[in-house]
């Protein structure tokens, strides 16, 4: 399950840094729980402010996802 974003237009000052986050799909809205096929978990990225920009499978995904947009991504807890 992967939500798309379009990192084209987002832009920030100095390094391009984005937070990946473990989020529990019991904790989200009814349409994408359903959409999570089972899992327990997905994970998150965020923007320095907080944004969501991304949710995705697993933390890989998430990582290669961030990377892709020349984003600098760190686990947050």
């Amino acid at each position: 399950m992967n939500t798309p974003f379009d990192f084209s237009n987002f832009n920030s000052e100095g390094r391009r840094i984005v937070y990946v986050k473990e989020v529990n799909v019991a904790d989200l809205p009814e349409e994408i729980r359903a959409g999570a096929r089972g899992r327990d978990h997905l994970y998150a990225v965020h923007d320095a402010e907080g944004q969501q920009l991304a949710l995705v499978a697993d933390r890989k995904l998430a990582f290669i996802l961030a990377k892709q947009h020349d984003f600098e991504p760190v686990t947050a807890h």
